[in-house]
């Protein structure tokens, strides 16, 4: 995977596991829904699992427990 970063992704949240929990998540959540928080032409990847991650780095998904 090389977009998105994983070390931009991991100052976002807390571990490499949450972040796997958030996508995969998110990722069936899209394709079960076909609801995108970004118009389908700006992501960079095809699949929804590099889309979750995506919308993780834009920060349209919130991380919550997130201890600063």
């Amino acid at each position: 995977m090389i977009y998105p970063s994983v070390d931009k992704l991991l100052n976002l949240v807390d571990s490499k596991y949450q972040l796997v929990h958030i996508a995969a998540r998110r990722g069936r959540e899209m394709q079960k829904t076909e609801f995108y928080q970004m118009p389908i032409s700006k992501y960079k990847c095809s699949k929804p699992i590099g889309r979750a991650l995506e919308e993780v780095a834009e920060g349209l998904i919130t991380i919550g427990n997130k201890e600063e």
